[in-house]
């Protein structure tokens, strides 16, 4: 059962997005998603509020999720939310292995 972590890290005067941005260019991003185990890791910004970023983190599993709490990156990344002072809200899901209900995939165009 993978295990996907929505992280809504907000800041001030567009602190979100320059932690997001300083993640991708340090490569940090790169060797998370390099990682064994990592399904997705993928920064989007909302619309309606220029001051958060939405990150969605997904795992094969919570083994999976805990070891990446153990890495090294895990105090690059920590280091980088003091730099920009973020604030976070976290969503976790547990994967339904069922699959999409047949009622809903008439809403679904591929």
């Amino acid at each position: 059962m993978s295990v996907t972590i929505n992280i809504y890290y907000t800041g001030k005067n567009g602190n979100a997005r320059k932690f997001a941005e300083e993640m991708v260019s340090s490569g940090v991003v790169e060797d998370i998603r390099a990682e064994e185990c990592n399904l997705r890791y993928e920064y989007f910004f909302p619309m309606d509020d220029a001051e958060t970023v939405l990150l969605i983190d997904s795992w094969t599993n919570q083994e999976a999720l805990d070891k990446h709490h153990s890495t090294e990156m895990m105090q690059k990344i920590v280091a980088l939310r003091e730099k920009y002072d973020l604030h976070m809200r976290v969503e976790r899901y547990l994967s339904d292995e069922s699959g999409i209900p047949e009622q809903d995939k008439k809403y679904i165009k591929e």
